[in-house]
């Protein structure tokens, strides 16, 4: 992708201004998410950086431009952009993370929250979201660097 090319052609920021700052405030702290990502190997990169660019790209022509752009970030959204996929390193390390915290949440954290009638059927809720995003990420071409 060229540096010049134009980034926002199906970008459609938000006319309300508050709208705006909400999504560009969760496109930042996406974004410094995904900047920790790329030193801490627990946190993955890539989906935080995915998800700075739908923010910004409700917010932003801008800073949707920048990202894309960006000479630090910009090659994990291309890559998925284009279709080349994400890193089988990220792939794995989103699942791991995915399923450690459903897991934890639907054994731990949800009969302690939730009244016993409801308990099952946000755990089965949960494990449908766990399956479904799996089936996505792996769904999803891995990327090599040549």
């Amino acid at each position: 992708m060229n540096e010049n090319t134009d980034a926002t052609a199906t970008c459609t920021p938000k006319r309300n201004r508050l709208k705006r700052t909400i999504w560009f405030l969760a496109g930042t702290v996406c974004v410094a998410l995904g900047a920790v990502g790329t030193v801490l190997p627990i946190l993955p990169t890539t989906p935080f950086l995915l998800a700075a660019a739908a923010c910004y790209c409700k917010s932003s022509e801008r800073a949707y431009r920048w990202l894309l752009n960006n000479k630090w970030f910009g090659e994990y959204i291309r890559n998925y952009k284009e279709g080349r996929g994400i890193p089988k390193k990220t792939k794995i390390i989103a699942l791991s993370v995915l399923w450690v915290t459903i897991g934890f949440s639907t054994v731990f954290a949800l009969p302690r929250l939730l009244p016993e009638m409801l308990v099952l059927p946000m755990q089965l809720a949960m494990v449908a979201v766990a399956v479904a995003v799996s089936v996505h990420i792996l769904k999803l071409p891995t990327f090599r660097k040549a």
